[in-house]
């Protein structure tokens, strides 16, 4: 029984079955390089990601510390 992992470097090995134009085999340079585009747009997603949590945040306590202030006044 395979693993996720041995299928998907199967898969690597034999190259592209989708009809796409990328090469069985890459250079150490091509690959670097795509490795490299792929986790700039990560970190990107994931700096996206970090912003919204923040705002998320931000509008919760402040949610909460009008709640308090309500009580507080009233």
């Amino acid at each position: 029984m395979s693993t996720p992992l041995d299928r998907a470097l199967a898969r690597f090995r034999r190259g592209r079955q989708d009809g796409s134009d990328v090469p069985a085999r890459i250079s150490a340079a091509e690959f670097r390089a795509a490795t490299e585009q792929r986790l700039r747009s990560l970190e990107r997603e994931v700096a996206e990601v970090k912003g919204r949590i923040n705002g998320l945040i931000f509008v919760v306590a402040g949610a909460v510390f009008a709640q308090i202030v309500l009580k507080l006044v009233q």
